[in-house]
């Protein structure tokens, strides 16, 4: 596609780049990072990044997690390194498929998801869908007895409710007339790297990232086909149907949550536990919504000592 990122040029100093696989499948070209277990017998985790991100967005948290963990981490179809999702299948019911194909191929079941943003609301229509395979498979004879230990949800910041007001009413009818725009990707590339538009853009989530993390989502918006990707996303996203299905989520779900997010109200949280009760909420005081980002090692203690893999919680996180 024109405008798309460029492994051998964009990618050359590209964060863990050493970990990078490429594959094709079923006609979605794939790049994904991966971390072999530590040990024998150590489980894997998916990580899944938000719209308008790629990898690049574990960079700091991948090896924290890799110390302790196998690591899958696709660029999302349409995003970073991997090809545009096929046409309308850029949504979360296509996305969703995407990557339960990818795992599949790779021959992965992970113990654990941890999505970011829109990548929580795949890792939780991801899960939706195997708790009720889980389900069938418990009430058969041969299958009876024999369930596996539980998956746990991560969901950093995790865009899981429709928007609420004004910005809910106009999001996606706007994000849909852009993207049948085949110029809106390459206006919006250009005009974003001009002045301080990016600046303000990332500002804009309550989080304040180095000078490494801001050329790397310029790197990113610099490409008019990571910007389609990212368009088409928005555009055919349904979070209505997303918060109808939650509260048959059976799988833990942990809501970690940026009190400074500015992207994704924090606010949101309660309302995900009221639709699931099960749900719990940890809070991260002085965080925007690209918390793991900005404090990785915050984000890592938290995770790996809710899995059970380190030792209680620092006392700038507490928990609902």
């Amino acid at each position: 596609m024109p405008g798309a990122l460029l492994w051998g040029e964009d990618g050359a100093h590209w964060p863990h780049r050493t970990h990078s696989h490429f594959l094709q499948l079923s006609g979605q070209r794939w790049h994904v990072q991966r971390w072999a277990p530590p040990r024998p017998g150590a489980p894997t985790w998916l990580l899944l990044h938000g719209t308008g991100a790629s990898t690049h967005s574990w960079r700091g948290l991948a090896p924290l997690l890799a110390a302790h963990v196998g690591l899958v981490a696709p660029d999302l179809p349409g995003h970073g390194f991997s090809g545009p999702a096929p046409i309308g299948r850029a949504g979360l019911e296509g996305m969703a498929q995407a990557v339960r194909m990818l795992l599949r191929e790779l021959q992965l079941a992970p113990a654990a998801s941890v999505g970011h943003s829109a990548g929580a609301a795949i890792a939780v229509r991801l899960r939706l869908r195997d708790d009720d395979n889980d389900a069938r498979a418990a009430t058969t004879p041969h299958t009876a007895g024999t369930a596996e230990a539980r998956h746990l949800l991560f969901g950093l910041n995790a865009a899981l409710l429709p928007l609420r007001g004004l910005a809910g009413t106009l999001f996606s009818p706007a994000a849909k007339l852009l993207a049948l725009n085949p110029l809106a990707p390459h206006f919006f590339s250009w005009h974003a790297t001009q002045g301080r538009m990016l600046a303000r853009l990332l500002g804009s989530t309550g989080s304040q990232l180095d000078a490494d993390g801001m050329a790397l989502y310029r790197r990113l918006i610099e490409s008019p086909a990571h910007v389609a990707g990212a368009l088409a996303m928005m555009a055919q996203w349904d979070l209505p149907a997303l918060a109808r299905d939650l509260p048959g989520l059976r799988t833990p779900l942990h809501l970690v949550v940026g009190e400074a997010d500015g992207t994704i109200p924090p606010a949101d949280a309660p309302r995900v536990q009221a639709l699931l009760p099960t749900a719990q909420v940890h809070r991260l005081p002085g965080l925007g919504h690209l918390a793991h980002e900005e404090a990785p090692a915050r984000v890592a203690a938290l995770l790996l000592r809710l899995a059970g893999l380190q030792a209680p919680p620092a006392a700038s996180e507490h928990t609902q």
